[in-house]
């Protein structure tokens, strides 16, 4: 149901870009009004979500640790995998952030024979998962020879770096093929890996497949049906200088397709899973040093007098509303062991 409305929804937006290059006087809609409307939603949508994720309150330390942490001097510390320090917690992130490490480290169960466990590497989901975001970061960086103008330094270099393997004319990009190539495969993961599919949402096929689609459709105006590349700057740039211009006839229709679907992207990044790209560095089970042994960490709560009047869920009352499922399941209930014991 998730995969039917997902495609059901990329092809209403397809359509309605087609509409709106089909239309002339809807190209300032597409072209001027959503744009800004995609940036201002873009930008505040982001600010709104990190300054809820600010506010949540952490009063412990809750760092997920996966080696020795610092104890006595002749045992040696673990100082990626459980960081004592700012510069440990530092290191951690950037390897998590541009490496990906702890997927690297992931493993898979999977049942054998019936009822044997399994335990597997999950590289490939680790490979084309760095492969996706680290080409969409440099096709990012490309575009902003579309943005700019005088065209910043850096794009030179990084054109030369993604076309070093040049094929024919025009110079194939490594990171346009990877980008498609990562996408599919984290796509077609989703279609024929059963427990991946049985998890997976709409909120899971959609981004997939609107990244897809721009991606698609950026190769096609790229390689295959060309584009006034000028036309197309002179629009970016008259965005991001507020002097929008209203794009003229030599555009091709896919630009507008690929334009939209980019915008739509934009609204959506805010409010989906996306937002993951901001949600790593405000992650407490990240972003903390496990130091509990050498500080002490006050709980603010304990200073509200509201603190000690809460309700709490004591195991008596949590037993009382699971019995019939804890004894569904032959977990062990105090009663019962109370009545043996004879008390």
């Amino acid at each position: 149901m998730g995969l039917l409305f997902s495609v059901i929804a990329i092809s209403v937006l397809i359509v309605l870009a087609i509409a709106g290059a089909a239309v002339p006087g809807l190209h300032p809609v597409f072209t001027v009004a959503l744009p800004y409307i995609a940036i201002a939603v873009f930008i505040v949508g982001v600010i709104v979500r990190v300054l809820k994720w600010a506010k949540s309150p952490v009063p412990f330390r809750i760092t997920t640790t996966c080696g020795q942490e610092k104890s006595l001097p002749w045992i040696k510390q673990n100082k990626l995998d459980n960081p004592s320090s700012t510069l440990g917690v530092i290191g951690r992130m950037a390897l998590e952030v541009l490496f990906f490490r702890s997927l690297f480290r992931n493993t898979k169960a999977e049942l054998k024979e019936g009822t044997k466990i399994a335990y597997g590497e999950t590289k490939w989901l680790w490979a084309f998962g760095l492969l996706f975001h680290w080409s969409f970061l440099l096709v990012f960086l490309r575009h902003f020879r579309f943005f700019a103008d005088p065209i910043p330094f850096f794009v030179k270099y990084l054109e030369i770096f993604d076309g070093f393997f040049q094929v024919g004319v025009p110079i194939v990009y490594m990171t346009g093929v990877g980008l498609l190539a990562a996408l599919t495969y984290l796509f077609l993961r989703r279609i024929f890996d059963a427990k991946v599919k049985y998890i997976s949402l709409a909120s899971d096929y959609f981004p997939l497949l609107l990244l897809i689609g721009i991606a698609s459709t950026g190769i096609i105006m790229r390689y295959f049906i060309k584009t006034d590349l000028v036309a197309i700057k002179e629009v970016a740039v008259g965005i991001l200088t507020f002097n929008p211009i209203t794009p003229a006839e030599t555009i091709s229709p896919w630009f507008y397709i690929h334009f939209f679907l980019v915008n739509v992207l934009l609204i959506y990044f805010p409010m989906s899973k996306l937002m993951h790209m901001g949600g790593v560095f405000l992650s407490p089970t990240r972003n903390l040093a496990n130091n509990n042994r050498m500080v002490h960490h006050h709980n603010p709560w304990i200073e509200d007098e509201s603190y000690f009047k809460l309700h709490r869920h004591t195991y008596e009352e949590y037993e009382d509303e699971f019995r019939v499922l804890m004894k569904g399941a032959g977990l062990p209930l105090d009663e019962e062991v109370a009545e043996k014991e004879g008390k």
